[in-house]
């Protein structure tokens, strides 16, 4: 039976190294760092990236941020697999992109800036929608930019052939103060230098989309947005008057195998970063999963119907995350460790039972050992050693079903123990007897 105590202890620690091997396999801990495509430097990706950079680092974690030419880039270096996470223009995901990739979510609205000089043709044309854009010259980004792939589809939509060159941003912009192209098609926020000083440019108008519902209607990925009178600079109201555009959103995009407390970590941020609201969108309108072109992430779905998880909402990150993986372990180690734990009681009461059974032996031999005994020092030693186990038996604790047992060897120990003074002292009184005997012949 000894052999079984044996292989019980051997199988715990079995359990034990096993769980603890399967801990680290079936639920990894998270990377100590991720990194993230953020675009130009300067930019509204490149702003937030640097927004959750600092939330990561609150947490104990790292955001390496991968400066790019814009959303194409980002996209390809998420599916090249050089970085871990990207911010992209809604629209220019591809179907196929669905197999590797998942959105977090929608964080913010880019909105469509169509700026033309007055002394084109589109005002006096009567069609100040995308119509009367055919022939001019038009910057429209770099050929794999989110801007190009948008402009291209709204042009495609309207009829317009137009030569559309590699331009963007501020660079853009000087080239259509002066006079180097018709129009400039640009994604970008409304705070953005460039667009300010457009907005403010007596000679350059900016397109108000009056079909802008239709857009929406027809591009699942494009939303209807007012920009307000006002909105950039009330004492200059700039604009001069409420603008009507179509805007994409920035979605948040992660390698579907991205660890999904990493995950949690950047949809927390997401939410920190833009649940305030903007000049185009109400608080708590983002971070959301509407509009998003490329399936949600199994993480983003479930904080999106029920909010952040019980263990992410009231302990710390490197907390949560912990019991969030040990949780995974707990219904295989329960199932691993019943057997055991049943076992656990009678191998227990096995035990004190042997150990009073072995007492009873040590008592039986010294018996033996007293009743043999022919000298005083042989009986001596036997008291002694009655004496010890008998203390051994005082000292020991068992459970209350085996009082009965326990009492019972102390009363046998004791009778042992008086039965070998007395035949010590019957020893002792014959040796007298007999001493006596022999003085008298």
């Amino acid at each position: 039976m000894s052999k079984s105590v044996g292989l019980y202890i051997l199988s715990v620690i079995a359990v034990v190294a096993l769980s603890l091997i399967l801990f680290r396999i079936v639920a990894p801990p998270p990377p100590k760092s991720i990194k993230l495509a953020s675009g130009t430097a300067g930019g509204a990706y490149a702003l937030t990236a640097e927004k959750y950079a600092e939330i990561f680092e609150d947490k104990g974690m790292t955001l390496n941020i991968i400066s790019s030419t814009g959303s194409g880039d980002n996209l390809d270096l998420l599916r090249s697999g050089e970085v871990d996470a990207a911010i992209i223009q809604g629209g220019i995901a591809e179907t196929t992109d669905g197999e590797d990739l998942r959105a977090l979510g929608a964080i913010f609205y880019e909105p469509l800036w169509v700026f033309f000089r007055n002394e084109t043709d589109v005002i006096s044309s009567g069609l100040e929608d995308l119509r009367g854009f055919d022939n001019l010259r038009i910057a429209a980004g770099s050929e794999t930019s989110g801007t190009r792939k948008l402009a291209v589809e709204m042009l495609d939509q309207n009829g317009v052939d137009a030569e559309l060159l590699d331009l963007s941003g501020p660079a853009g912009a000087d080239a259509l103060r002066n006079d180097e192209i018709d129009v400039l098609v640009a994604v970008s926020a409304p705070t953005a230098p460039y667009i300010t000083e457009l907005l403010a440019e007596p000679g350059i108008s900016v397109l108000s989309f009056e079909r802008a519902l239709a857009y929406e209607r027809r591009t699942p990925y494009l939303k209807r947005v007012i920009f307000p009178e006002g909105g950039l600079d009330l004492e200059a109201n700039l604009p001069s008057v409420a603008v009507e555009l179509i805007a994409p959103v920035a979605e948040l995009i992660v390698d579907k195998d991205l660890h999904p407390a990493v995950q949690a970590l950047l949809i927390e941020a997401m939410v920190e970063v833009h649940r305030g609201g903007t000049l185009l969108s109400e608080p708590g309108v983002f971070p959301t999963p509407d509009r998003v072109d490329i399936p949600l992430a199994g993480e983003a779905e479930r904080y999106y119907e029920r909010g952040p998880s019980f263990l992410r909402r009231y302990f710390p990150f490197s907390v949560a995350n912990f019991l969030e993986r040990a949780w995974v372990l707990v219904i295989p180690l329960v199932t691993l460790l019943f057997p055991l734990i049943k076992a656990a009681p009678p191998l227990y009461r096995w035990r004190t039972r042997r150990k009073i059974y072995v007492w009873y032996k040590d008592l039986r031999q010294l018996e033996e050992r007293g009743r043999a005994a022919s000298t005083d020092d042989e009986r001596h030693d036997v008291i002694r050693d009655l004496r010890a186990l008998q203390a051994e038996v005082g000292r020991v604790e068992v459970p209350e079903s085996y009082t009965d047992e326990l009492y019972r060897l102390r009363s046998h120990v004791l009778f042992v123990s008086q039965l070998m003074m007395r035949l010590d002292e019957l020893a002792d009184e014959q040796a007298a007897a007999q001493s006596i005997l022999a003085s008298s012949s």
